[in-house]
């Protein structure tokens, strides 16, 4: 029975990438010249310390475009609220988001159900396996997921026939 798999997976070595590519950035610029600016990666956290909040609003900028340059989709990850950090400096955790979670899990395999297509649908942990006897009515629960405009960046791999 033909079936494909919907997961949620970031390439971690690009998110470094592109945080390396920031550092870079905030070390060259003239308007971070003296400043105490840092960018740091662990795990799946991204922290940010910036001077001021107007810096920190540019650092998010950069890293969004960076993680654009390195073809990472930069709906992966999920700005934290930024707090004070010691020393009037702001500091921001951003998680990078992996798997697809619960409630978008149900939220798909809802939306996918409404469409009336002959599919099953089964949450398998942080990914959804959607199976039909046809290869078209998989095709088309492909572009209904891509219709609903989620803004969590999905992947449609696993294609089987």
């Amino acid at each position: 029975m033909p079936s494909f798999d919907i997961v949620s997976r970031t390439d971690l070595q690009e998110v470094d990438n592109a945080v390396q590519g920031v550092k870079r950035e905030i070390a060259q610029r003239f308007d971070f010249k003296g400043s105490q600016c840092t960018i740091e990666r662990a795990e799946q956290i991204i922290t940010i310390l910036a001077d001021d909040d107007m810096k920190l609003r540019h650092m998010q900028e950069l890293l969004r475009v960076y993680m654009t340059r390195r073809k990472t989709d930069p709906h992966a990850l999920s700005f934290g609220d930024p707090e004070r950090a010691a020393g009037n400096r702001v500091r921001q955790a951003v998680t990078i988001r992996q798997g697809v979670d619960r409630e978008l899990g149900k939220q798909i395999s809802q939306a996918l159900k409404e469409t009336k297509l002959k599919i099953q649908i089964a949450i398998q942990g942080d990914e959804l396996r959607v199976s039909g006897k046809k290869l078209d009515e998989l095709q088309a629960a492909i572009a209904a997921v891509k219709a609903l405009g989620i803004e969590h960046p999905l992947q449609y791999v696993n294609f089987r026939s």
